[in-house]
């Protein structure tokens, strides 16, 4: 198990592991010429997303009975146009038109037109709350879960994948509900409709309309699976360009002192040219589709004004001009609603599949809490009692540890790397639970303890050095959030990093950029060190801590940490023996033992493993 491994954890909140690698190839609304990731168990996934809803389902419910009733509304407006021409048709025929009952038509469509708008209006308006409560709802949860997932979750699961169900996987069932789930209901309610008043007016071209929509889905078919490769590439070009530019972008300085722009410049106008390809012939083809929708549409227009002018003429099924004009707005209407349906099943898909990443990850099995107790009045011993972990159960890493440490012990941990140093203090933290063995705390099962109980009797500092976007003061509160600014000042003086924090402009006020590249490495480690002073804690964990600072800087924080460390607990996690000689204890590990363990001066009189790991960093 390499010291990489060793040291992985979670994600915090802010951190900025694990970047979205190609971002934003998976967000929601069913856009053209978008790749639909279909779900992997379609009706499963939808009743828990209409379960997961339960709570809207009557304001749902609400916005699709007025999106049918809007949809009935504007249906009657092309009969009412037709019955106007009619009445127009027969007054021009007479040479008297009835100028009063064209307008009472007239005044009836736009009544209807204003209806129809209205109750349009207050469905848009329910929908677009029901969404965003949704959306506020999945968000909210998705982020508590995090706090509540194992560590182990995240070996397994990239930052990435869990910052694309807050932001892409929510955002396409928000989508959906505001606006997908409306254009649903209107397209079915008027394709029935729209149908029903066709067969009303006139069953022979109704049929003779209908015959076109086979040719329709058959073509609209072949379009389909003729550009569907051509977007999945599309969608690989896409995230190779966007992979190619996060690295180059994350590693400019490396790319600059190697001279590699011409070659990341290569790279980069290969790709584009594959997405540029790629792109043009998707695009092109998913063009075909409105232009080949509207040719057929107008076949079948075309086909009930010739049907219809050969039934009037020959006095046929009772058909006058305004009839065939109401059959002729039907046609057009008839035809958008098919196309609409043929987007929304894409976008359906793809929305389903969303929900079903989200409703899997709120789903998935949460830290399991043992313990109940509380550790009171902690002095601070600690023992391990042949303690057995793997991070995958078949392959151990710690094997059978056991070591007593006394309350108020300065003990250092040693071992080359993967002997598993960084995850004994894992455990001991539990932030992984142990399979075999036991630890004790003050002489009392640590399994016991609520896991936040616990740790509020640690301070630990790590080798990774995390602090996020906000003032140096901000970040060095996080040790204690009801910590006043004195108490910070401080701290910060004990950790002798006052006078460089002043030197900022601003001082304690000087804000820390996202990626925290604005101060140097040793400052960040400094900081870190600071922030764990003001949790006083019990039991103080420094794992590799002076890795960022050089020499003259880390004879200022091994005074600082010596000083840190008395009456104190500590453990000491050190590749640079030299800064562990006055230990209480040394544990020399290797392979997930304890090989090992003594003072300095007895570690070096056995003349053991321990001697030549040490010699070994002052051989010329």
């Amino acid at each position: 198990m390499s010291e990489k491994r060793e040291t992985s954890g979670a994600p915090m909140p802010g951190g900025r592991g694990g970047g979205l690698r190609g971002g934003g190839l998976r967000g929601g609304g069913g856009g053209r010429g978008r790749v639909v990731e279909k779900p992997k168990d379609f009706s499963g996934t939808l009743k828990k997303l209409i379960k997961y809803m339960r709570r809207s389902l009557p304001a749902v419910v609400a916005a699709m009975l007025l999106a049918v009733g809007s949809v009935v509304l504007t249906i009657f407006i092309p009969r009412l146009s037709g019955d106007a021409v009619q009445l127009l048709y027969e007054g021009l025929m007479r040479g008297a038109v009835d100028i009063d009952a064209v307008l009472s038509v007239l005044r009836l469509m736009c009544v209807l037109v204003f209806l129809s708008a209205g109750v349009s209006y207050v469905q848009s308006f329910i929908l677009a709350g029901v969404a965003q409560r949704v959306a506020y709802r999945m968000r909210k949860e998705i982020y508590d879960k995090i706090d509540r997932l194992p560590l182990k979750y995240y070996d397994t699961t990239t930052n990435g994948s869990v910052l694309s169900y807050l932001t892409n996987d929510v955002d396409t069932v928000a989508t959906t509900l505001n606006q997908s789930l409306s254009q649903l209901l209107s397209a079915v309610t008027k394709l029935v409709g729209v149908f029903v008043m066709m067969i009303l007016i006139s069953r022979i071209i109704t049929l003779a309309a209908l015959v076109i929509i086979p040719l329709s889905f058959i073509l609209m078919t072949l379009i389909v699976k003729r550009s569907q490769k051509y977007f999945v590439r599309q969608q690989k070009a896409l995230a190779d360009v966007n992979a190619h530019i996060e690295e180059m972008y994350a590693g400019a300085k490396v790319v600059e002192l190697y001279n590699g722009q011409a070659e990341s410049l290569e790279k980069f106008e290969g790709y584009n040219d594959q997405l540029c390809a790629a792109g043009r012939q998707s695009q092109f083809l998913s063009g075909l589709m409105h232009p080949v929708m509207s040719f057929v549409g107008n076949l079948s227009y075309v086909m009930v004004c010739v049907l219809g002018g050969v039934l009037i003429v020959n006095n046929v099924g009772g058909l006058n001009v305004g009839s065939i004009q109401s059959l002729m707005t039907y046609v057009r209407q008839f035809n958008q609603p098919m196309a609409q349906l043929a987007g929304i099943t894409n976008t359906l898909q793809s929305t389903v599949a969303a929900g079903e990443r989200v409703l899997s990850f709120l789903e998935a099995e949460d830290e399991a809490e043992t313990g109940t107790a509380s550790p009171k009045n902690v002095a601070g011993g600690i023992t391990f009692e042949n303690v057995r972990f793997g991070y995958d159960p078949e392959i151990p890493v710690i094997r059978r540890f056991s070591s007593e440490i006394r309350a108020g012990q300065r003990v250092a941990i040693v071992g080359p790397t993967g002997a598993g140093k960084t995850t004994v203090v894992k455990l001991l933290m539990r932030y992984y639970d142990i399979q075999g063995g036991r630890i004790l705390l003050d002489g009392r099962d640590i399994s016991e303890f609520k896991r936040a109980e616990l740790r509020k009797n640690f301070g630990m500092v790590l080798q990774d050095t995390w602090l996020f976007n906000g003032t140096v003061m901000d970040n060095l509160r996080y040790g204690n959030l009801d910590a006043s600014d004195g108490a910070v000042i401080e701290a910060a003086k004990k950790a002798g990093v006052d006078r460089f924090i002043r030197t900022l402009e601003g001082g304690y006020q000087f804000v820390i950029n996202e990626e925290a590249d604005n101060i140097s490495a040793g400052q960040k480690q400094l900081l870190t060190i600071a922030r764990a002073m003001l949790n006083d804690p019990k039991i103080l964990i420094l794992d590799e801590a002076t890795s960022s600072v050089d020499t003259r800087t880390e004879v200022i924080v091994q005074e600082v940490m010596h000083e840190m460390m008395r009456g104190r607990t500590s453990f000491v996690i050190a590749h640079r023996l030299s800064t562990i000689r006055d230990a209480d204890k040394i544990l020399v590990m290797k392979d997930g033992d304890i090989i090992e363990q003594g003072t300095h001066e007895a570690l070096l009189a056995q003349k053991g493993f321990y001697e030549n790991l040490y010699n070994s960093q002052f051989e010329r």
